[in-house]
């Protein structure tokens, strides 16, 4: 149970922060694809790196720390900066697809972490199964909305 508490929690705060920074969903989906793409190769050296900063003893939780810190870190910066929605549906909808996204994309980051036995294995069994089909899908949503994305427009009289 206690990795679907976990979840759960790690699922709230990226809704919420998604949601109250306004931000479009495409550029947030290509950062987590960045960012997801980035721990695959930093696997083993973000862990290390964070046990010898002393933050976290060397081991699994080190690892799992690091590479969701690495996933997250590109998306979490770009919350302050970017295009943004204009209404409540769009905040939502962004918000929820960026939650799925990032949450698909943090399943085998926690893995090395979390306890993966009984009813918290079959729940990790479940979201697993289902988390290649949540990134793809995610990833063709974030460049098609990146396609409707407008750029803010400027009058003339401001840039003189």
């Amino acid at each position: 149970m206690t990795v679907v508490l976990i979840f759960a929690a790690i699922a709230v705060v990226l809704f919420l922060a998604a949601f109250f920074s306004k931000r479009r969903f495409g550029l947030l989906g290509l950062a987590l694809t960045a960012g997801a793409t980035l721990s695959t190769i930093w696997s083993y050296d973000a862990g290390l790196l964070l046990s010898s900063l002393g933050v976290f003893p060397n081991g699994p939780l080190t690892n799992a720390v690091a590479l969701s810190a690495v996933v997250l870190l590109p998306a979490l910066l770009l919350l302050f900066h970017g295009y943004s929605y204009k209404s409540l549906i769009g905040r939502l909808v962004g918000a929820l697809l960026f939650t799925l996204l990032a949450l698909a994309f943090l399943v085998e980051p926690l893995e090395f972490a979390l306890p993966l036995t009984g009813t918290a294995g079959q729940v990790y069994a479940t979201i697993n199964g289902y988390k290649d089909i949540i990134i793809s899908a995610g990833v063709i949503i974030a460049v098609v909305d990146l396609f409707f994305t407008k750029p803010a427009k400027h009058d003339k009289d401001k840039h003189r």
